[in-house]
């Protein structure tokens, strides 16, 4: 029985969240520059994105691009967007035949022109694509969308449409970009890293953590096929025990 058979799909998480890291150690590993690592994570992106729909997760969400990255060599910044512009074209007629919507969550100003226009132009394209919801995290971090929650909850309690109150975790919750989708109840991590990088704080309350020493380039059907196995064998308690669970 292969490992994908061993699935209970009865216990698929509704929302994956991945922090795709490695591309640049998985480069100079081969003697490459940085890109040539960005450019064979995209390969994966489309092999985890078709996994993950064949599996029946419903939300995939992808840290593309954080704010602290935009202080990397602006030759490799300019070529990752680039990339991501050219990536997001080729693709749209793979997303529109697997009904994928191209979902969004990070700072747009931040990001060039060019890359604004093309993820408007995507999203606009799959938006009635229900089969799952590809999110790209970029410009994003957690605490930049916590401050804009508290600048927006702060202003809106100034003028009276809300009183503080009301202010308590599912208020905090609706203010924030992700407010759109449920929380992710499996955080993957690549390249033997075990932190969490400012991705999806709020939100990955009471996920499931999993790292595997695998770079992005090298993640496959079967080490996602893994990432989901282990999570279907945890016991998620979310503060109370065992005891409380089995009866």
């Amino acid at each position: 029985m292969s490992l994908k058979e061993k699935l209970d799909p009865g216990k698929i998480p509704q929302h994956v969240a991945i922090i795709m890291d490695g591309n640049g150690r998985w480069a100079k590993g081969k003697g490459k520059f940085r890109i040539f690592g960005h450019q064979n994570g995209v390969s994966t992106v489309k092999t985890i994105t078709e996994a993950a729909a064949e599996m029946g997760i419903k939300y995939l969400t992808l840290y593309a691009f954080s704010t602290e990255n935009w202080s990397r060599p602006a030759l490799e910044v300019r070529a990752l967007m680039e990339l991501l512009v050219d990536t997001m074209r080729k693709e749209l007629p793979t997303l529109m035949k697997n009904k994928i919507r191209l979902s969004f969550i990070g700072n747009m100003n931040d990001l060039p022109e060019k890359c604004q226009k093309q993820i408007k132009v995507t999203m606009e394209e799959t938006k009635d694509n229900n089969r799952m919801d590809l999110v790209l995290a970029l410009s994003y971090s957690a605490k930049w969308d916590l401050v804009q929650a508290v600048k927006n909850i702060s202003q809106d309690v100034h003028v009276g449409k809300i009183n503080q109150d009301q202010i308590n975790d599912k208020l905090i919750d609706s203010y924030l970009s992700t407010n759109w989708m449920p929380h992710p109840e499996l955080l993957i991590r690549t390249s033997g890293e075990k932190r969490i990088s400012n991705f999806l704080l709020w939100e990955i309350a009471y996920s499931e953590l999993y790292f595997t020493e695998k770079l992005w380039p090298d993640f496959t059907k079967e080490d996602l096929y893994h990432a989901v196995y282990d999570f279907q064998n945890r016991e998620r308690r979310f503060g109370k025990t065992s005891e409380q669970l089995s009866s």
